[in-house]
């Protein structure tokens, strides 16, 4: 029997709403992260649900790499004969609150509100070690013979996952063969049918800072004569990003684009319309980027783009007094197309923010790079797979897409098993908010996922004709 609501909620649901109060924020959010110890509660409470189910041949470890965040690795032994291994991956490290949340609702205060349950956390990504468990319980409850399962949930993807190669690198004899990758971070145009990412932009953050003075001076003895941090900063940005367009000026930030790339976003525009635009906040009149809605879809999955995410060194406006301030930093959050080396691209950004620095100001950057990733090629059985999990899971066939977003896991589970499937897939569906306020797990929709994911595992074990 498939898993239903009633099974997710008497099974899951109240330990997914304890960690929705862990605030276990992503290390780049919280240096204090050790001492804080919210990241450790939050793994210890999922290894204990998770020593709790009823898999056989089942082992449940937190591995612990010398400074660096703490891994949950749940390893479920094979009931076949095969000797391939399939890995479901997800995380459980968050993003901050953003900002004040709507009325009735907070980040780490769990709600629910009918089938929709509100918190930091709940989909990007912590319904993930629950899902992948529980679609494996189904297959055990139903004396389906399965493959060897790594389930791998990590606590550092929300700060581009510099912990996650080191992991990969220790548990590489561990994971053995891996044949199939399962990602359950992934996003979903709509909630009526399983959609599989097939491509995700590379990520890079530059801090920049700019410094003039070795401490504030009054404006009016200053300006004229000390050029200011933020005009210098402008000047370097300018070299990044044409200021009129927002179209980034870095050549190594670009890659080709592959016709069916276009081809896939035109299909998308002919069924849902201008998918794009509709699902954004925006201000009444506000002129989007982008000619059209397959041009818009493109440039959210294979397009550069330069986003400015956070200022420091600059008073809010109701304590900026007359000074010329010392120093300006920003960060800058720029995306790569799928198949550009992000590290490349980093370096090129970092050497225009350093060369010839307008004033000779001081200059310094800090970063980190992680690559994109486009999925290889289906075999006919999973692809079958797919649309028959679909079906049964939702009543509709697989859809496919591109998405904006980064999951570095992907790309270097990619160059370790080249020979491997992969299905990138999630709940981050609209109004799911994902990093912004107001997040929301639908719950119906972690069933159904859970339980397509479920059918393809067991497509996957039975892909040699074993039994």
């Amino acid at each position: 029997m498939p898993l239903s609501l009633d099974d997710f909620e008497n099974d899951a649901l109240s330990t997914l709403i304890t960690y929705a109060t862990f605030e276990c924020l992503s290390p780049m959010f919280d240096a204090e992260w050790v001492k804080n110890g919210q990241i450790d509660a939050a793994i210890n409470l999922l290894a204990e649900w998770a020593k709790s189910r009823q898999l056989g041949g089942s082992d449940v470890e937190i591995v612990r790499l010398e400074g660096r965040t703490p891994v949950l690795v749940i390893t479920v032994d094979a009931t076949n004969d095969d000797d391939a291994t399939m890995v479901l991956y997800g995380h459980f490290d968050k993003q901050p609150p953003l900002g004040d949340w709507s009325e009735g609702l907070a980040p780490y205060q769990p709600v629910r509100r009918g089938d929709r349950l509100y918190a930091r956390g709940v989909a990007d990504d912590g319904y993930s070690t629950f899902s992948a468990l529980l679609a494996l319980e189904q297959l055990e409850m139903a004396g389906v013979a399965h493959s060897r399962c790594v389930v791998l949930i990590e606590a550092s993807e929300e700060s581009g996952s510099p912990d996650l190669d080191a992991y990969l690198d220790h548990l590489a004899q561990h994971l053995g063969r891996v044949e199939l990758m399962i990602c359950l971070d992934s996003s979903a145009l709509t909630y009526d049918r399983l959609w599989v990412t097939t491509s995700l932009r590379g990520q890079f953050n530059v801090e920049v800072t700019v410094e003039v003075l070795t401490r504030g001076q009054h404006s009016g003895t200053s300006s004229g004569v000390v050029p200011s941090s933020f005009r210098i900063l402008r000047q370097l940005m300018d070299r990044l990003e044409d200021s009129t367009t927002g179209r980034v000026m870095i050549d190594e930030l670009y890659g080709p684009i592959p016709d069916e790339v276009v081809a896939a976003a035109e299909d998308v525009t002919l069924e849902f319309g201008d998918v794009t635009a509709r699902e954004m906040p925006t201000v009444d009149g506000l002129e989007l980027m982008g000619d059209t809605p397959t041009q818009r879809i493109v440039n959210r999955t294979w397009m550069p783009t330069l986003s400015v995410t956070g200022m420091g060194g600059i008073p809010s406006p109701e304590i900026a007094g007359n000074v010329l301030r010392p120093s300006t930093t920003a960060t800058l959050s720029f995306r790569t197309p799928p198949n550009v080396d992000a590290t490349r691209a980093c370096a090129a950004v970092e050497r225009a923010l350093t060369t010839d620095v307008p004033s000779h100001a001081r200059v310094s950057v800090r970063s980190h790079a992680a690559d994109g990733w486009f999925t290889p090629a289906l075999q006919p059985w999973l692809s079958q797979a797919l649309d028959r999990a679909s079906e049964a899971a939702f009543g509709r066939a697989a859809s496919y897409s591109g998405e904006g977003g980064t999951i570095p896991f992907l790309a270097s589970l990619a160059k370790r098993y080249p020979d491997a499937q992969f299905v990138a897939t999630g709940v981050l569906g609209p109004d799911s908010n994902a990093h912004g306020i107001d997040e929301m797990l639908d719950l119906p929709t972690a069933v159904a996922v859970t339980n397509a994911v479920s059918s393809v595992m067991r497509a996957f074990s039975e892909r040699n004709g074993t039994p």
